[in-house]
């Protein structure tokens, strides 16, 4: 396995939408597995979409379970994902690893459902709510080349500037 190097913005390729999956291989099984390695090795982070690591096929992860006051599926590999049903509005504050430095407030649907498939290409269905729904939400965006950047609610005072985190001695 391998860690995967993470594109950062302004990088052009991060506007490139991503083409669906079609064949199963063992190259696809090798590659899910380094983008999961590259996706434990940011802790706190609860997404990662295929085209971050420069691969523009329609592929994300997500798992929120380690935020435990928020209802989830536990963690997700998703492969083809798409939205089928969006209800309600809520305004959240969201990070991105291709975005490191800032964060910015959001709307995206309270509830949606979801329908992809697995890394067998077994198809999967969910009901999601809350910030679950964000995430995968975020990362689906990832596949049509946007970023959370494309979405703030206001250019005037929807983005901050990350606070800086401590480093040891």
């Amino acid at each position: 396995m391998a860690l995967l190097n993470v594109l950062v913005y302004p990088d052009a390729r991060l506007s490139q939408i991503s083409q669906p999956v079609m064949e199963f291989s063992e190259d696809l099984r090798k590659f899910m597995r380094d983008l999961e390695e590259t996706f434990r090795s940011f802790p706190g982070c609860v997404g990662i979409a295929a085209p971050q690591v420069g691969r523009f096929e329609r592929i994300i992860l997500v798992d929120i379970s380690e935020k435990p006051k928020h209802v989830n599926h536990g963690f997700l590999v998703l492969i083809n994902p798409e939205i089928t049903f969006y209800e309600g509005s809520s305004l959240g504050r969201e990070g991105c690893l291709s975005v490191p430095d800032y964060t910015g407030k959001v709307e995206r649907a309270k509830f949606i459902t979801l329908k992809a498939l697995n890394q067998k290409g077994e198809k999967l269905e969910f009901q999601m709510s809350g910030y679950e729904a964000r995430a995968v939400q975020h990362e689906i965006d990832h596949l049509d080349g946007k970023l959370f950047l494309d979405r703030l609610v206001s250019r005037r005072n929807a983005l901050s500037k990350r606070a800086e985190i401590p480093t040891k001695p």
